[in-house]
């Protein structure tokens, strides 16, 4: 792997680790993340810290301790694990199926890949997303609990986890067939937000697309069913097409938006890892995923500002960084939904979402070179 890479993974993971981690409540044996810097009080206390986004704290944890295995990185996976669920009153389990899914991702790797696994944890995710299956209401699965808005943010990482989980891989086909038949968008072929009451909410994000790809990614390796990467190959075209002009990845904000750009790069970095090598539509899709991941991570690192040494990422990667002060606006929750700080580059959302990218990165770069040709040694 890229040693350049790997540094600025390790840089971003840092920064994180020195702005954002602390004990929760003081208890031992716990950490969550802060979700501003600089941060307003009630951040400070945890008396706000974002269930969904604290999951993808875990899984770039999980990054990381693949990318350099350090036995202080396990404790640290294993505090979160123990942060999160304290902070939800003891439960997994929330009214959100998208952010349960996440969660479930996470641990999942925790457990495979890094050594702390949850089993019991996993199955109790599992039956959530099981038992909310409901065809016959239009679904797919609900965003939350007792709502009939099915949309590819709570069906593709639920499906995705499934698929990983004790192999419920018809369950994760029927999942993502319901997303190709009902989401995509016949002109772009881009993924819809979702089916509201019946209606399609054409909003189209850049994380829907991702989940999306994580998901027929999975499939298409572990099904071997010829379906799935046809469809990986069509929606890496949409996105490098429409959500990635001059090959990055377009930004959404800060809030929950800070972490959609991150999401994307993350399954696109799937694809080109796990994406099986049959034929030249799976190689030019594989290559497309590696050019708009590391040309976005490139844009992302040139764009930082560095404060104390340690990076702070831009919401928009081809935008130079804004510093953040704790005399701004910050972020809002809404209807279930965070709103960005005045200045985004303040969430934790952002600056995950840049960890993560650079993750990424790292994961594709394969060698010593960069995307152009040229020597990255010594960087």
């Amino acid at each position: 792997m890229d040693q350049m890479w790997a540094n600025r993974a390790a840089s971003a993971e840092a920064a994180i680790t020195n702005r954002h981690l602390r004990r929760l409540w003081g208890l031992p044996g716990t950490q969550l993340a802060v979700v501003s810097w600089p941060a307003a009080g009630r951040h400070r206390r945890f008396g706000t810290w974002h269930y969904w986004w604290q999951a993808h704290l875990l899984d770039n944890l999980v990054d990381a301790q693949i990318r350099d295995p350090q036995p202080e990185r396990q404790s640290s996976i294993a505090r979160q694990i123990r942060g999160h669920r304290l902070r939800n009153i003891g439960s997994w389990v929330n009214d959100y199926y998208d952010d349960m899914a996440w969660l479930a991702l996470a641990l999942e790797r925790a457990g495979r890949l890094a050594g702390v696994g949850r089993p019991k944890a996993l199955t109790k995710l599992a039956d959530q997303f099981l038992t909310a299956w409901v065809p016959e209401d239009g679904g797919g699965i609900p965003w939350r609990k007792q709502d009939q808005f099915f949309n590819a943010p709570a069906n593709g990482p639920a499906g995705l986890f499934l698929a990983r989980h004790e192999d419920r891989l018809r369950r994760a086909q029927q999942m993502a067939d319901w997303i190709d038949e009902t989401l995509i968008d016949p002109d772009t072929h881009l993924v819809f937000d979702g089916v509201k009451a019946g209606s399609l909410v054409r909003a189209q994000y850049t994380y829907c697309q991702g989940v999306v790809l994580g998901l027929e990614t999975e499939l298409a390796a572990r099904t071997r069913d010829p379906r799935h990467a046809p469809r990986v190959h069509r929606l890496v075209a949409a996105v490098a097409e429409h959500m990635a002009p001059a090959g990055v990845i377009t930004g959404a904000g800060g809030g929950d938006g800070g972490l959609f750009d991150g999401i994307l790069a993350r399954y696109l970095a799937l694809v080109v890892t796990d994406l099986p090598h049959r034929d030249a539509a799976d190689e030019a899709a594989r290559a497309t995923a590696r050019a708009v991941v590391l040309a976005s991570a490139h844009a992302a690192w040139d764009n930082r500002q560095t404060v104390d040494g340690l990076p702070l990422f831009g919401a928009f990667w081809d935008r130079q960084a804004q510093v953040p002060t704790a005399d701004t606006e910050d972020a809002q929750l809404v209807d279930g939904a965070v709103n960005s700080s005045e200045i985004p580059e303040r969430d934790l959302s952002v600056q995950l979402a840049g960890w993560m990218l650079m993750e990424a990165a790292h994961t594709v770069a394969g060698d010593d070179t960069d995307d152009t040709g040229e020597s990255t040694a010594g960087e």
